[in-house]
């Protein structure tokens, strides 16, 4: 069975870490979640769920400044790690090896392990320090992938869009789904102006 840490900082689109919690339970891959306080906040926010409905699509939930906890260890084995949403700060913890939390810790951990790190950093537009940060990021073996929509299998809602960047996140974990139409099985062209 696949282990995998999720972890869900404070930027927009708790919405991402949120179902990509529900996915991995539909496929049976064990989760370790990890919250901020500002993604519980958000939680509030920007969802109709509560803190303790996203924490029970768990399988296990870590406090974010237990750094005691299995996944603060490199002995405890998992196969990676998805940041999603990932603030600009928990990118610059990373980038520059500060792990004042658990968050940061595990993702750190994941480096130091060549485990796979996915982060979906939310943040527009960038300026050129945040650019530095993910080139550091990726130069370390992190995965930066924003949530950037494509049109290409005409979405028809919210849900295909977030469905999407979610899918890209499984196939960088080697997760098998069927999240999104495939450039080479899209048959027609999406054109946003058709009626």
């Amino acid at each position: 069975m696949k282990r995998i840490i999720v972890g869900i900082t404070g930027a927009s689109g708790v919405i991402y870490g949120i179902r990509l919690l529900d996915i991995l339970r539909a496929h049976q891959v064990e989760s370790h979640l990890i919250l901020s306080g500002a993604a519980k906040r958000n939680i509030r926010i920007e969802t109709n769920f509560t803190v303790e409905e996203v924490e029970k699509m768990a399988g296990r939930v870590h406090g974010v400044d237990d750094l005691a906890a299995s996944v603060s260890s490199g002995s405890f084995r998992t196969d990676g790690m998805v940041i999603a949403p990932c603030t600009i700060k928990t990118l610059s913890g990373i980038a520059n090896s500060y792990t004042e939390n658990l968050i940061t810790r595990a993702a750190d951990v994941c480096l130091k392990e060549k485990r796979r790190l996915t982060l979906v950093v939310r943040e527009t537009p960038l300026h050129k320090g945040h650019l530095e940060l993910m080139v550091k990021a990726a130069d370390l073996g992190a995965v930066i992938l924003p949530p950037v929509p494509a049109f290409y299998s005409g979405p028809k809602s919210l849900d295909d869009i977030i469905d999407h960047t979610l899918g890209k996140i499984l196939d960088i974990m080697n997760i098998e789904h069927d999240l999104f139409k495939r450039w080479g099985s899209v048959t027609k062209a999406f054109n946003p102006h058709r009626t």
